[in-house]
């Protein structure tokens, strides 16, 4: 959503503006952020409450990685979400910026309210989830330990997904992927409109771009925090191999009660530092790059 958005009456950029803010912005997060999306994944995918094999923090699995299997390995799995973060981070904010106006025009308001603000975040988050399942279910079998060796590269997890697993395959952890992006879109565009209304009003372009960068990672830290437990279960999820039996669950309700009572509640926010590390200040990065790309558009190529 722009800086302008609670005052804006139906007015959007055209999509393909949208679609190329959005994705510049996605890149430019991922490229900073990602290392700490291989750590949580590695965190969410140890199974119960210690062994002397599991990682112990976040510190713990930056050192073992790069010691074990080498420093490249921090940036194993990137091009699934590389190849998806444009159309991923595109799709994120040209949603929203389209939904607006819609619950807007439904809703017979002039003005982006609180429930309305939650609403499209909501829609943009489920929009978004679509896009991303399957490129998820590839980097999630990328970044696990297990794997190390199994996949020759994204295309080579790709095949063999396919050869061993069958089509449908690709669309485990679709369900929990729909709940992850719905409640982390709609507690980050919910908040950041709450926020923006509590911060000190800019004066200047940094000042605007500060405010920004402020409401971005405090939403970032909101949605992160409510996605968590379903993000936990769609990477175990999509991480099974039937190789090994049936899966324990397949949706995120189920999934979320086993592990909770298996593992303990706390289980559901196994990764959750470096999720939050990520995505906190990732949320600012996001706003204000996009927050800047869309001024730009608006300014010079209107």
């Amino acid at each position: 959503m722009s800086a302008n958005a609670e005052k804006r009456t139906y007015y959007t950029l055209p999509f393909l503006f949208q679609f190329t803010a959005g994705a510049i912005a996605g890149v430019s997060e991922i490229l900073c952020m990602y290392p700490l999306d291989v750590a949580k994944t590695r965190l969410m995918l140890q199974v119960g409450k210690g062994g002397s094999d599991q990682y112990k923090s976040i510190v713990d699995v930056f050192s073992r990685i790069i010691k074990e299997e080498g420093a490249s390995r921090l940036y194993r799995g990137i091009l699934p979400p590389i190849m998806v973060e444009a159309p991923k981070r595109a799709i994120k904010f040209a949603s929203n910026d389209t939904y607006g106006p819609m619950f807007q025009r439904l809703f017979n308001s002039d003005k982006i309210t609180q429930p309305i603000a939650i609403m499209t975040g909501v829609s943009a988050g489920i929009t978004e989830a679509v896009i991303v399942a399957t490129p998820e279910l590839v980097k999630i079998r990328l970044q696990a330990k297990e794997n190390a060796g199994k996949y020759l590269g994204t295309m080579d997890c790709v095949r063999k997904i396919y050869a061993e697993e069958g089509l449908r395959a690709f669309a485990n952890g679709l369900e929990a992927t729909v709940w992850r992006h719905a409640l982390w879109n709609g507690g980050y565009f919910g908040s950041i409109f709450a926020i923006r209304g509590m911060l000190p009003k800019a004066q200047t372009k940094k000042g605007e771009l500060a405010v920004n960068f402020a409401a971005g990672a405090i939403g970032g830290t909101i949605g992160t925090t409510l996605n968590t437990p379903s993000d936990v279960v769609k990477t175990r999820i999509q991480n099974h191999n039937p190789a090994n039996g049936p899966p324990k669950y397949t949706t995120f309700l189920p999934g979320a009660r086993a592990i909770a009572r298996e593992e303990g509640f706390r289980a559901l926010y196994k990764g959750y530092v470096p999720k939050v590390l990520r995505l906190g200040p990732g949320g600012g990065i996001l706003l204000v790059v996009y927050e800047y790309v869309t001024t730009y558009m608006r300014n010079h190529m209107m």
